[in-house]
């Protein structure tokens, strides 16, 4: 009996001991419980494997999956990080590692250890590849180790099962993402993240890989496939008449010049590409160095910022092995997370752990994020062939703003970008800054006037849903450039003829002193990604001739990857036929529908001043002026679907400016990604991204990307409807 309550008394200090643990709050799958008693937490390795995985756009793999749903926010600790689930639920119909059911004859393979613990095979042996060789319950070293071994197949980073020679379950159908050993300190603390020392200079970018180039060669020719491109820039040229009547003059007469640049790089041959992998079963294209500015202030806690991870995990999840990442977050000051690092699967690891580890408080500053996003891009001592920022905000800068008195977007709040990153600076580092302001509160004319300064878009995120959709897109066309510093030099003919005008949007253009030259810089452009510039010109009084040549046109550009300079003359010079008498001659629709484009961005931008001015009547008057005109065209009879959306997107503008505060807290920055999108010929998120004009100028890629985002599931809403791409020439016959 002495015996036995000495036990009993043993079992009861026992018990208090592990009853003092942690708390788990509420998720939607489990209620709040104590955890008594609970398994020794996992490794440290193991946990960050969890968290990171959290981020990623990959689910869970197990049969449970598609009805257990993500909870609206993650369950915040005090160091910010998502904690992992431990309960007194684990048992042998419990799995451990992912708390699924374990019960035979679900799809899933039952590892039992040595140690008498059972996990499903899948988990442990994701558990195992990932260095761990101990029970993660009891800890017990294993001598025999559970390994997964089938017949793989190389694809993209990931290991992709042989179907044809393994069971049919999804523990052996699911593609496993190549993660090796972390390597992040154990010891690191983000939540104090802005607390901890950066090097004086960033210097510390991992090594880029050897790209293949070849330097100082210019290659010249009409129909050659050079590097790795599929393609040279296809080049059409259109007169607004094909003839002028010798006895007459036509003053501003335009030519149209239509750029689209070759696909992707391709699989057009065999070999090695970057990262080992069979170009049969992997793209090559230009790497890309990109820096993402997040903010974290305090106006992003909850469930902005738990969206926020998500969508970096997508980001993350998307960029290739010689892609390289850093992340800045700012709030009331700035920090980088980490240095510029492949995105490799150890890479992506440590990434998507410091996207996890953030959480939100203190105030905005933008200008400070934007320097360290300069200082990370100016001293790397490797570059990849592609680099971009990517800026992220809900607010407005709480320290450096300066409010324009007129509301002009060119001159608002220059300050916040640094010198070196203007576009037009002599020594400007020539990186775009892509711009998304989300919600009602962010400072839109700053943010438009940082993207529109340095080369970038700026997007508007009106809703939670679609800001990983926003990324994607970004990321989209950023992963596919085939064309960089693109000149297109324009050149007259006939000595009689003079350059009147280039119109090309934000595009730098110049015209040479006797106005018979000009110059437009276009820089980098995206696979299949399309540019339309208007050449006007007067057509003099010309008796001699039955045919004038007027244009002839000549682009320049480097090929990413091999840096092989090209000198691409168009096949055919721009002619138009001189009769003694014409008849009635159709104006070109392609010619008119750009135009068409130009006058609605015209408009646009008038409206916008007048709006600005308060006077919110005069700017829906300029917009209905524009529609009705626009109806009148040729090309809008005729039903040309660029025309189509203008009209859709004049109309939104009007509804936005319908009062004061619908403007200030949407319309204003809808109008202002409307502007960056057609200045730069080049898609922008807004609104809810899922009608008007946001989807004109989408590339392949870009919507291959977005769907692909749509199409995820993380336990929330049904994927939504794949977005399409609408070209704005040539026009697409439409399904019946």
């Amino acid at each position: 009996m002495v015996g036995g309550s000495k036990w009993s008394k043993a079992k009861m200090a026992l018990g208090l001991k592990l009853n003092m643990c942690l708390y788990v709050p509420r998720t939607i799958e489990d209620a709040p419980v104590v955890a008594s008693p609970s398994p020794p937490p996992p490794q440290p390795s193991a946990r960050r494997f969890s968290d990171a995985v959290s981020l990623s756009p990959t689910p869970p793999r197990n049969s449970d999956y598609d009805r257990v749903q993500m909870p609206t926010t993650p369950t915040p600790s005090s160091s910010g990080l998502l904690l992992p689930k431990h309960s007194s639920k684990s048992s042998k119909k419990t799995c451990a590692i992912c708390l699924a059911s374990m019960k035979p004859g679900h799809g899933h393979a039952i590892f039992t250890a040595e140690c008498s613990h059972t996990f499903h095979f899948h988990c442990i042996t994701s558990n195992v590849k990932h260095g761990k060789q101990s029970c993660p319950v009891c800890r017990v070293n294993w001598k025999e180790i559970p390994f997964q071994s089938p017949t793989t197949n190389i694809s993209q980073g990931r290991v992709r099962r042989n179907h044809a020679s393994c069971p049919q379950n999804d523990a052996w159908t699911t593609d496993q993402r190549l993660l090796p050993p972390p390597r992040v300190d154990i010891n690191r603390h983000f939540s104090s993240i802005f607390h901890t020392t950066e090097p004086d200079i960033f210097d510390d970018d991992e090594l880029t890989n050897d790209q293949p180039s070849v330097t100082d060669k210019t290659s010249t020719s009409n129909d050659l496939t050079i590097g790795h491109s599929t393609g040279l820039i296809e080049v059409k040229t259109y007169p607004e008449f094909s003839a002028v009547p010798k006895s007459v003059c036509h003053s501003n007469f335009t030519v149209l010049i239509h750029l689209k640049a070759p696909v992707s790089y391709g699989l057009q041959h065999s070999g090695i590409c970057e990262g080992g992998l069979p170009l049969a079963s992997h793209t090559c294209r230009a790497p890309v160095d990109l820096v993402t500015l997040l903010d974290v202030s305090g106006s992003m806690a909850g469930t902005k910022l738990a969206l926020l991870k998500r969508a970096m995990g997508f980001v993350i999840q998307n960029l290739g092995p010689s892609d390289r990442l850093s992340v800045i977050a700012f709030s009331s000051t700035a920090r980088r997370l980490f240095p510029l690092c492949k995105m490799t699967g150890n890479g992506r690891l440590e990434a998507l752990h410091a996207v996890n580890s953030l959480s939100a408080s203190g105030g905005t500053n933008i200008a400070q994020g934007l320097r360290k996003a300069e200082k990370v891009m100016t001293e790397r001592k490797w570059r990849n062939p592609v680099s971009s920022i990517i800026l992220f905000s809900d607010g407005q800068d709480t320290y450096t703003v300066i409010r324009p008195n007129d509301g002009n977007t060119c001159t608002a709040n220059s300050s916040l970008l640094p010198v070196s990153m203007h576009l037009n600076d002599a020594s400007s580092l020539h990186i775009p800054v892509h711009a998304f302001g989300f919600g009602a509160d962010h400072d839109a004319v700053s943010m438009h006037s940082i993207s529109e300064s340095s080369g970038g878009t700026f997007s508007f995120i009106e809703a939670e849903s679609v800001i990983q959709d926003a990324f994607a897109q970004c990321i989209g066309g950023l992963l596919s450039v085939v064309v960089q510093e693109l000149h297109v030099e324009v050149e007259c003919i006939n000595p009689m003829l003079h350059l009147s005008s280039i119109k090309s949007g934000s595009y730098k253009n110049s015209l040479a002193s006797d106005e018979r030259k000009g110059i437009i810089e276009v820089g980098d452009l995206y696979a299949e990604e399309e540019r339309d510039f208007l050449v006007t010109l007067d057509i003099p009084v010309n008796g001699s001739n039955d045919e004038m040549s007027l244009l002839k046109i000549r682009c320049i550009y480097k090929d990413p990857i091999s840096k092989v300079l090209v000198t691409l003359n168009a096949a055919n010079d721009v002619k138009i036929q001189r009769p003694i008498v014409t008849g009635t001659i159709a104006i070109s629709m392609e010619v008119d529908k750009q135009r068409n484009r130009l006058q609605s961005a015209e408009a646009i931008a008038e409206a916008r001043v007048a709006a600005e001015r308060g006077d919110l009547a005069s700017a829906v008057s300029v917009l209905e002026n524009c529609r009705r005109k626009l109806s009148e065209t040729v090309s809008a009879q005729a039903g040309d679907r660029l025309c189509v959306l203008l009209d859709a997107e004049l109309r939104e503008m009007q509804e936005r400016m319908t009062n004061l505060h619908v403007y200030e807290t949407s319309g204003r920055a809808y109008v202002l990604s409307g502007l960056s999108s057609h200045s730069w010929q080049r898609a922008t998120a807004r609104g809810d991204s899922t009608h008007s004009m946001s989807q004109a100028y989408l590339t392949p890629s870009m919507v291959d990307m977005v769907n692909q985002s749509q199409t995820m599931l993380f336990g929330g809403p049904s994927p939504r409807s794949p977005t399409r791409p609408t070209q704005s020439f040539p026009a697409r016959p439409q399904p019946r």
